[in-house]
């Protein structure tokens, strides 16, 4: 099927990201958010990065502005219900998820097809709560979404192959270079990457070294463009403890057992970045550690 207008549900980093990118690829896009306020700060974050690319040359002013006139702010769910395509990129928790697939079903075209950005959760079991598990699968975008060039495709087991096709026909039109995965808890990029930031996180709690000494030892030893602990903090350690724990429980593997040093952080408020305070300080004029 031709898709020209893409529904994004959440309006945070991710979602205002993936509205970024489609709009800028020529899809007509509807970026929906409960919070009148989250969409408007969205919409700004979006033409600042747009701004951005301008200044660096990586697009015209022209192709900027046809963006922006691309991209419509509502809050109401059900006015995605005429989306060619859906990508739900709300917050990691499977009810909320549920909740909205829930509620914008009874809007969909027939031919709509459904898509999570989940960096975790199961698509097997999201897809059997709606209609429509044959059109449903997995579209996990990196972040920054504008930056990174990969995007795992994730098929669920009753996602047909014109609906896999279809959604790898967009990943080329954003210039983006798709990774099929399997439907197993945090498919690949995170399966590989959570389990070497709790390990990070371990090394930290046993006191093998601080949280500059771990972090520079892999930008320097291993040639990482970030230390783990710094990239956890972009990531959010809420984010990062709720797949671990999606790890843990689906695969059942101690090996997979979330460091209590991390669970710690989480219940104390210190998120990372967008808290200012994770395993850096960040309210200062520069990041210091905090252990």
């Amino acid at each position: 099927m031709e898709i020209k207008t893409v529904g994004v549900v959440g309006a945070g980093q991710m979602g205002n990201g993936i509205a970024h990118v489609m709009a800028l690829a020529g899809y007509d896009v509807l970026l929906n958010d409960i919070s009148q306020e989250a969409l408007d700060a969205a919409m700004t974050q979006i033409a600042a990065n747009l701004d951005r690319q301008v200044s660096r040359e990586k697009i015209s002013a022209d192709a900027r502005d046809a963006a922006l006139a691309r991209i419509t702010a509502t809050a109401t769910l059900a006015d995605l219900g005429q989306s060619d395509l859906v990508v739900e990129a709300a917050t990691e928790r499977e009810e909320v998820k549920n909740k909205i697939f829930e509620t914008l079903l009874p809007h969909l075209k027939p031919e709509t097809l459904l898509t999570s950005n989940t960096s975790s959760i199961s698509i097997t079991r999201l897809a059997s709560r709606t209609d429509r598990p044959e059109k449903f699968m997995g579209f996990h975008f990196m972040n920054p979404v504008p930056i990174m060039k990969l995007v795992e495709l994730i098929r669920g087991i009753q996602t047909d192959q014109e609906t896999y096709e279809a959604c790898l026909g967009v990943v080329d039109t954003l210039g983006k270079t798709a990774a099929s995965a399997e439907d197993f808890p945090a498919f690949i990029v995170n399966r590989i990457l959570m389990p070497m930031i709790n390990e990070a996180v371990y090394t930290l709690y046993e006191g093998v070294g601080g949280v500059y000494s771990i972090d520079e030892a892999m930008k320097l030893g291993a040639n990482h463009p970030m230390g783990p602990l710094e990239l956890a903090d972009f990531i959010g350690l809420d984010t990062c403890l709720a797949i671990m724990n999606v790890l843990h429980d689906g695969l059942g593997d101690t090996k997979y057992r979330p460091c209590p040093l991390l669970s710690k952080y989480v219940e104390a408020g210190w998120l990372g970045r967008k808290s200012n305070r994770g395993f850096y300080d960040y309210r200062g004029e520069k990041p210091v550690p905090t252990r």
